[in-house]
């Protein structure tokens, strides 16, 4: 535990994640998805996270404080966290290994990114709290394929 600032700096933004059993979620972040301690508040139940990479994360036990409303299992309704690493299969490798269900894939998609396609390589899982995390490698970029190089008609004026 290296108990300092985050090693890549101070993320624009960062979710801070309500959970129900911080002693359950901390090591599903830590050893699981590979998020290092940068530092923690162990009597107030909080870590803020991050990885090689500059993924940052903070857990925080809840406490009544912070919530805007009941705050019903499963955590994190309407919302998915998008996790860029280096290697997914490596993940995705502790995530079995941790007896962890995927939630969904591993998949390999193309999406339409402006004037070309970005391709990543993709799996799908829950934290202890419901929290939906997507796992993500990119594996480059290609020109659009046929399917959606669909041209849009001119807008008609006047």
């Amino acid at each position: 535990m290296t108990e300092t600032p985050p090693r890549t700096g101070w993320a624009p933004m960062v979710p801070e994640l309500l959970v129900e059993d911080f002693a359950a979620s901390l090591p599903f972040w830590r050893d699981v998805l590979g998020f290092a301690v940068a530092y923690s508040r162990p009597d107030q139940f909080f870590a803020y996270l991050e990885r090689p990479e500059g993924a940052q994360v903070m857990l925080h036990q809840r406490a009544d404080v912070w919530e805007t409303g009941p705050l019903e299992r499963p955590f994190g309704r309407g919302v998915m966290f998008q996790l860029y690493v280096a290697d997914v299969a490596a993940v995705e490798a502790r995530i079995a290994a941790a007896g962890v269900p995927l939630h969904h894939g591993p998949r390999e998609v193309w999406r339409r990114t402006g004037d070309r396609e970005s391709g990543q390589r993709e799996v799908f899982v829950l934290d202890p709290d419901g929290y939906l995390i997507m796992v993500a490698e990119r594996i480059g970029e290609r020109p659009l394929s046929p399917v959606t190089a669909v041209i849009s008609p001119e807008p008609q004026r006047g």
